[in-house]
């Protein structure tokens, strides 16, 4: 990864607000930045963690809302794909497989709708972004850092988690992809708990595609510090599935994405560890959590 394709916010003060997975559905998209215009949240403080277009049915209205927005953008493995005029997404599905057919028939579409502009802005976008919060420095990826697609959920061994930490040289990683939200603090083995609280990884999740939790819900995150640490809160987004699923059936009614709006169930789970597709249809209730500043961490 070369220095042009990674972008250094600085410092930000405030709340940041970080969300991934548009997937070509402007009506959780415009929701989201609603959310956030309600917050008070401003651009410079929110973070896309990519592919914000995939299999929904308005992929040129999608982008047109992020870019209009001003917000940060990572490249995902879509963005690369259709920027770089590739043969397929590149979402990292097993060849042959019911998903790889059907994110070649929205990909297909994807390509054919959108303008020059998009995809000209997709080409631009950072692979990577860094900013500071806290003290604590993060690093923005879609996947992995070698690997735009690799799967990273919250059962993936922490010694992947924490290779990846450690070759991207910070404290946190918020990353995208695997459209499932979870936060987690890792404590490595060895280190000296006197110096170091951990570090963090954390997937705010998709904002259009459900959870597989049996409900419509998209999900954000937002982090915030104060003098004891950072707190890091993950958020259900509500907005108009039933529009976003007609706007699906409307460009392919045979996509299965329609009824996974509705009923918040993956049509697949063959990217899915063991340990995820138990929660299958489980609702998320996840509790807010707090990363403790390393002076704290110490006198305790």
């Amino acid at each position: 990864m070369s220095d042009a394709d990674t972008i250094d916010l600085g410092h930000l003060d405030g709340p940041v607000l970080c969300f991934g997975g548009p997937y070509s559905n402007a009506q959780a998209t415009g929701a989201m930045l609603a959310e956030a215009k309600k917050r008070g949240i401003p651009p410079e403080r929110i973070i896309c963690t990519g592919d914000v277009v995939a299999y929904g049915g308005d992929a040129q209205s999608s982008v047109d809302l992020i870019r209009l927005a001003g917000i940060h953008v990572v490249m995902g493995n879509c963005e690369e794909s259709l920027g770089f005029n590739s043969d397929d997404c590149n979402c990292g599905f097993e060849d042959g497989s019911d998903c790889a057919q059907w994110s070649a028939d929205w990909f297909t579409h994807a390509a054919a709708t959108l303008d020059q502009g998009a995809l000209a802005w997709m080409r631009r976008l950072p692979r990577q972004l860094r900013f500071t919060l806290g003290g604590r420095r993060f690093a923005v990826i879609h996947g992995g850092d070698e690997n735009i697609s690799e799967y990273i959920f919250a059962s993936t061994n922490d010694a992947a988690k924490i290779e990846i930490l450690g070759r991207l040289d910070v404290d946190a990683v918020i990353g995208g992809h695997s459209g499932l939200p979870f936060t987690q603090v890792i404590n490595p083995r060895g280190l000296d708990t006197q110096n170091t609280n951990g570090q963090l990884w954390h997937n705010p999740g998709a904002i259009s595609m459900p959870a597989n939790d049996a409900t419509p819900r998209g999900w954000y995150g937002i982090l915030t510090s104060d003098e004891g640490g950072i707190s890091i809160t993950l958020h259900g987004l509500d907005y108009d599935y039933d529009r976003a699923a007609k706007a699906i059936r409307a460009v392919n009614p045979d996509l299965p994405y329609a009824q996974t709006l509705e009923d918040g169930l993956w049509p697949n789970m063959a990217v899915l560890p063991g340990a995820e597709r138990k929660r299958c249809g489980i609702a998320l209730k996840p509790a807010p959590v707090h990363w403790p500043n390393r002076l704290i961490a110490a006198a305790e």
